[in-house]
């Protein structure tokens, strides 16, 4: 049955293809195939049993109510246990059952309250691109209507995001509280298609809040009554998920292909992270699992909100009281005296930033601000820095120098257990190596950012912006298992980690 196989075997992500429609008379579908099937067609990626085989998934580009349509040119007949896939049996996982009903198309055309529809929850953000105005609406899980987008849309984070899980839908009203969920829409004028909603769907990101436990300051631990700073147990008023200290986590955030690379996803970033900020509730703003694109994405945006503020506070290496010092080891910097500590500390509990995230800015802004033809890749020499360490007499070598030595204090911070399972010599190679992996990086993202204010000033100040109305990098040396905060899924690697 080889032969007969490979005749048979059509690739699943090829022969699915996913489209947004409106009623007749409206912009025309764009479609587009997804990237990943194998956890709806195994790890192959492989459909067996059909010729021609088309898999046509539509969506109503208001609410995202889908509709399955499959068609072929021939099926293999059963021989023995060999047997075409079950193509809706391998779907119905994945899709809410209205998925498997017909006539999407006429429903559409025939529902006189479409034009009046509007997304679920309240409208938080507004912005333009191009000359066409887009909105960012946000509710919680329990809002009836946004669980039913949800479940509608949850199908193309198997798609497009890898090792992407399905929310719960039918969890306890406190968890589904605890979910906020955030999605952008493109508004269209009514004229464009009277018949049809004017809102199309163009993403959307799924927030939770943990609790955080409140530690009391100084002054409360001093008092003599402490019980007036603990809240009554049970509580005297039943209390929401709102209402508690939370770190907020981003979970899932997503996309559409056709509006990538536009600055879209920056704007849903900026308005989930504006709310975060506005909220007294919420400590920390954190991400789950980041992918390589959100990566670069959350980096550049943030690094974009925090440099204003490390401007403001002359945030520097002061290299000066070390000019004369010996060079030092990675194990005993004076991290306290090359950086303002207390100012830097200051500025990541308001802008509730986690605290490696936070470092890694700091970082970046740090070499961002250290002349160009003397760090690496323009043109400075790692091996003159070895000789004259921090004695090098032009400032720039100096914070270029100390800067390198901090960046690898905290590299070895992170993997102290792994690296102090290697000797010296190999201990010092998977060192290099590895900052010098996240210095490019850093130098990727500085071009980024600076290639994103010149589409911003094209665009006449029209952009997605901290506050305002509004994809691979090579993160580490290894794929980080761990969180922000040090938690594992339970496997640790015993590669270095940037």
């Amino acid at each position: 049955m080889e032969g007969a196989s490979e005749e048979w075997s059509v690739s699943s992500n090829e022969a699915c293809t996913l489209s947004l429609i409106q009623p007749p008379g409206g912009p025309p579908a764009h479609k587009f195939h997804p990237e990943f099937t194998y956890p709806i067609f195994g790890e192959a990626e492989q459909i067996f049993g059909y010729k021609d085989l088309q898999i046509d998934l539509k969506f109503a580009a208001h609410d995202m109510r889908p509709s399955l349509q499959i068609s072929y040119g021939k099926k293999f007949k059963t021989v023995g246990d060999t047997k075409a896939t079950d193509l809706n049996e391998s779907l119905r996982e994945f899709l809410p059952p209205i998925a498997f009903e017909q006539g999407l198309e006429q429903a559409l055309q025939n529902d006189p309250d479409l034009p009046s529809w509007k997304p679920p929850g309240e409208r938080i953000s507004e912005y333009s691109r191009n000359g066409e105005t887009y909105e960012i609406w946000a509710a919680s899980l329990s809002d009836p209507r946004m669980k039913t987008l949800v479940g509608n849309i949850q199908v193309l984070i198997t798609m497009f995001i890898e090792g992407g899980t399905h929310l719960d839908l039918d969890d306890v009203e406190w968890t589904l509280n605890r979910w906020k969920v955030y999605v952008a829409y493109k508004r269209a004028a009514p004229e464009v298609n009277p018949k049809a909603s004017p809102y199309s769907f163009v993403g959307y990101s799924t927030t939770y809040r943990f609790y955080r436990l409140q530690l009391r300051s100084p002054e409360q631990k001093s008092v003599a009554n402490k019980s007036d700073f603990l809240e009554p147990f049970p509580p005297t008023k039943p209390l929401t998920a709102q209402e508690v200290p939370s770190r907020l986590r981003i979970s899932q955030f997503l996309i559409l292909p056709e509006y990538q690379r536009a600055g879209h996803g920056a704007a849903l970033y900026y308005a989930i992270y504006d709310e975060a900020l506005a909220d007294s509730t919420i400590t920390e703003l954190t991400v789950e699992d980041p992918s390589e694109e959100f990566d670069k994405l959350r980096d550049v945006c943030d690094f974009r909100r925090l440099r204003p503020e490390f401007e403001k506070h002359d945030i520097k290496l002061d290299t000066e009281p070390f000019i004369q010092a010996a060079r030092g080891s990675i194990h005993t910097v004076p991290t306290a005296k090359l950086l303002p500590r207390d100012t830097l500390k200051d500025i990541r509990h308001q802008y509730k930033i986690a605290p490696r995230q936070f470092a890694r800015l700091t970082e970046l802004y740090l070499l961002a601000n250290i002349a160009y033809s003397h760090r690496s890749s323009g043109g400075g020499s790692k091996t003159a820095l070895k000789i004259k360490g921090p004695r090098a007499a032009n400032p720039d070598d100096r914070a270029y120098y100390w800067w390198r030595v901090l960046l690898k204090q905290r590299i070895y911070k992170k993997n102290k257990d792994v690296l102090l399972q290697l000797d010296e010599d190999e201990r010092r190679s998977k060192m290099d190596d590895t900052a010098n992996g996240q210095e490019d990086e850093f130098e990727g993202l500085l071009l980024l950012y600076s290639t994103g204010l010149q589409k911003e000033e094209a665009r006449n100040g029209n952009g997605a912006g901290p506050s305002g109305s509004s994809g691979a990098r090579k993160r580490r040396v290894i794929d980080d298992e761990e969180d922000e905060h040090g938690e594992s899924d339970g496997a640790h690697s015993k590669r270095v980690k940037a």
